[in-house]
């Protein structure tokens, strides 16, 4: 394994922390400042296993994607359009997180600075373009019946479904 191995002290990690936490954004007042991490400019200094534990992917895919999606960008936005707030890598990051700890929009657009709707959007824009990518589909449900592979899966339904409730007013009976 030739994976090199580069040990950043405290002092560069927060200096390099404190480089990306500013953003000069758009804002009704002029001296406002919007905070948000630039996440991949701090993960890009970790090795790759500690890489790899944090986004669920290694670095050679995480580039893969980020050309795949980098060339969708272009195609898109070729015609014009409003440009976005995060990086390209950021965005990635953004929907690994929310793939791999199924965190809340909520959550993840605060700590990316943005709007749940905007966080929605750019996540699932980014689900979307890999989907239709090759290198990232899936096979079908078709071709997996067809495949020679005796397949052993057990399901796990972890979807909310909604129960009865008392209608407000309503007395509770106990027996």
């Amino acid at each position: 394994m030739n994976s090199r191995l580069e040990i950043i002290s405290p002092k560069k990690k927060l200096d390099t922390l404190h480089k990306c936490l500013t953003f000069k954004g758009r804002s009704n007042s002029k001296n406002s400042k919007r905070f948000i991490t630039m996440k991949y400019e701090i993960l890009r200094n970790y090795g790759e296993e500690e890489f790899r534990r944090l986004t669920g992917i290694q670095h050679d895919t995480f580039k893969k994607m980020i050309s795949i999606l980098t060339d969708a960008e272009l195609r898109k936005k070729a015609s014009g359009g409003k440009p976005n707030h995060l990086s390209m890598e950021d965005r990635l990051l953004m929907t690994l997180e929310y793939l791999r700890e199924y965190r809340t929009y909520f959550h993840i657009a605060a700590s990316y600075g943005l709007s749940e709707s905007s966080c929605y959007r750019n996540i699932r824009w980014v689900e979307d373009t890999l989907i239709k990518d090759p290198l990232f589909a899936l096979p079908g449900k078709k071709a997996l019946l067809k495949s020679d592979t005796d397949y052993e899966v057990i399901l796990i339904d972890a979807s909310e479904s909604p129960i009865e409730r008392p209608k407000k007013g309503s007395k509770i009976r106990s027996e």
